[in-house]
């Protein structure tokens, strides 16, 4: 059911096709959250207790990851350069 919440969500095809004004939309604002609704009823109660237990042991600990930070703050800012040379010399 999960596979195919996730396969709808991502396909290009619609039961309505999005460019239709307004209604578009309707039906993936409306079959995604009951498809999700659906999946999480089929989860039994004790894993979804067991994964909230984990959930909350993970965002206790808080680990922080500076090397990573750094990366992704690092090839942001060259790119931000990147864009500022670009149009300097335009």
């Amino acid at each position: 059911m999960g596979v195919c919440v996730i396969g709808y969500a991502l396909s290009p095809i619609d039961l309505i096709p999005d460019p239709i004004p307004i209604l578009g939309y309707v039906d993936d604002l409306i079959l995604l959250p009951l498809g999700i609704a659906a999946v999480r009823k089929m989860i039994p109660q004790e894993v979804l207790s067991e994964c909230r237990e984990k959930a909350k042991d993970l965002t206790q600990r808080k680990r922080k990851n500076w090397i990573a930070a750094g990366v992704i703050i690092s090839i942001w800012i060259l790119v931000a350069i990147y864009i500022i040379r670009w149009l300097v010399n335009l």
